[in-house]
């Protein structure tokens, strides 16, 4: 049963998996199209899905809602709210423009969804740690991986040197080597992978400030100083978390920029200057 969200359309997103097959079948009316369903009456979508009233009924319940009105109530709220539906919609019958369209409309809503939810005083306690750290170590496997990678790249506006570790064994090995005056961020969608967490209780065990970049109020968070939650709306269970990983992408495109904002007029000059390096490094007109 699911409940305490204005998000109910995430929520029947995330639930298909779980939904006995009739059931299945009413999410996949009102996820088709939420906006008629909010109009429809009992027998009405009921004869949409191909299934009983009764049926209905017992989706609403599935899903956390107290009947049909409340349902419809709810999904009123979600679409109100800016939600619209979810990747899991694609079918074999979608041709490239409707893909594009669907995949498009999902990533910018989970987007905004990530952003209605995010945690501004948490943002602001991990840019302070991090404004005022030595060294900055960024760590993720697998998928997440590639924004510890990318988080490393942003060093000049960190201003700090930064590493991203994205073996187990080494993020352990540096744990244990760290110290007060170093930060540790780590990237895990799921927060519950067994390495990360072991990385950042050892990191918060030598001195070193922990922040968290996470999907969901997990594991992860219980050995973070800070922990940003960055929740999407994909179910990663069923697809590869793409949303998710340009979500945490976001976030630290956000620390970093911050960060920067933070540090002295020198500094910023310096990355300006880096800035037009780079540019002439690039111009073909060097060549």
């Amino acid at each position: 049963m699911i409940s305490g969200s204005p998000n109910l359309l995430e929520h029947i997103s995330r639930s298909l998996d779980r939904l006995r097959k009739s059931d299945r079948k009413v999410a996949a009316k009102i996820l088709e199209d939420p906006n008629s369903a909010t109009e429809l009456k009992l027998a009405d979508l009921a004869k949409l899905a191909d299934v009983s009233e009764p049926t209905v009924i017992r989706f609403c319940n599935a899903i956390g809602c107290d009947g049909f009105q409340d349902m419809k109530i709810k999904l009123a709220r979600s679409l109100a709210f800016g939600l619209s539906t979810s990747q899991a919609e694609i079918s074999d019958d979608d041709d490239v423009e409707t893909v594009v369209g669907k995949i498009f409309d999902f990533n910018l809503t989970s987007l905004d969804w990530v952003r209605s939810r995010l945690d501004l005083k948490a943002l602001d306690a991990a840019v302070d740690i991090l404004h005022n750290a030595k060294n900055i170590h960024f760590i993720g496997l697998g998928a997440s991986s590639i924004v510890a990678m990318d988080a490393q790249q942003k060093f000049p506006l960190f201003g700090v040197p930064c590493s991203a570790i994205v073996d187990a064994h080494q993020m352990l090995i540096a744990a244990s080597m760290m110290r007060d005056g170093d930060v540790l961020v780590a990237i895990s969608n799921s927060g519950s992978t067994k390495e990360v967490a072991q990385t950042m209780r050892a990191a918060s065990a030598h001195g070193a400030k922990t922040i968290g970049i996470t999907g969901s109020n997990s594991p992860l968070l219980r050995f973070c100083n800070v922990g940003l939650l960055v929740e999407t709306l994909e179910n990663t269970d069923q697809y590869t978390p793409q949303i998710s990983r340009v979500a945490a992408l976001v976030i630290v495109d956000i620390l970093s920029t911050i960060v920067a904002l933070k540090k002295s007029p020198d500094h910023r000059l310096r990355i300006a200057d880096m800035k037009r390096f780079l540019a002439d490094v690039r111009s073909t007109d060097t060549l």
